[in-house]
C-alpha cells in the first residue's frame, strides 16, 4: 500500500485520511463542548453519520484537542431537543484566516445513538446531499 503525503491548511495527513465513511452536509449550527467540567460554545461547520468539523474561538483550552482524546458535543435539535454526543479528536489545528483565529476539530462520532442518525438522514436530505 502507497502512501503519500499531503499538506492542506498547515496539516499533513496521508491519502488514506481522505476517505471518509460518511457524505459530509455543510452547517452552521450552535452547539456546546463539554471537557474537564467547562462548557464552551462552538460552531458546527459540518457533519456526518460519524463526525463533525467545529471551530471555536481560540483558547488555552486547544490543548485538549490532541488527537485521541475524547470530549463530549451537545448539539440542539430542532423542537427544543439536545443530544450529546461522545467524540474523539482526530485532527486539530489553529486556523488564521484574515478576519480572525480560529481552533478547527475534527472530530469522530463514538457510537452514534439512532436520534442523531436519524436528525443528520433528515437534515442531509433537506439539504439535498
Amino acid at each position: 500500500m502507497q502512501f503519500i503525503l499531503k499538506f492542506r491548511r498547515g496539516l499533513c495527513y496521508n491519502s488514506t485520511m481522505e476517505r471518509r465513511r460518511s457524505k459530509r452536509t455543510s452547517v452552521n449550527l450552535r452547539a456546546e463542548r463539554i471537557s474537564g467540567g467547562r462548557k464552551d460554545d462552538v460552531f458546527i461547520e459540518d457533519i456526518s453519520e460519524t463526525g463533525i468539523h467545529l471551530l471555536t474561538a481560540p483558547s488555552s483550552a486547544f490543548g485538549k484537542y490532541h488527537a485521541g482524546n475524547e470530549i463530549d458535543v451537545r448539539l440542539a435539535l430542532p423542537l427544543g431537543e439536545s443530544i450529546v454526543l461522545k467524540c474523539r479528536v482526530v485532527w486539530s489545528f489553529r486556523r488564521m484566516p484574515p478576519e480572525r483565529e480560529v481552533d478547527s476539530v475534527g472530530l469522530e462520532i463514538i457510537g452514534p445513538p439512532p436520534r442523531y442518525l436519524e436528525f443528520i438522514r433528515t437534515f442531509s436530505s433537506a439539504a439535498g446531499v
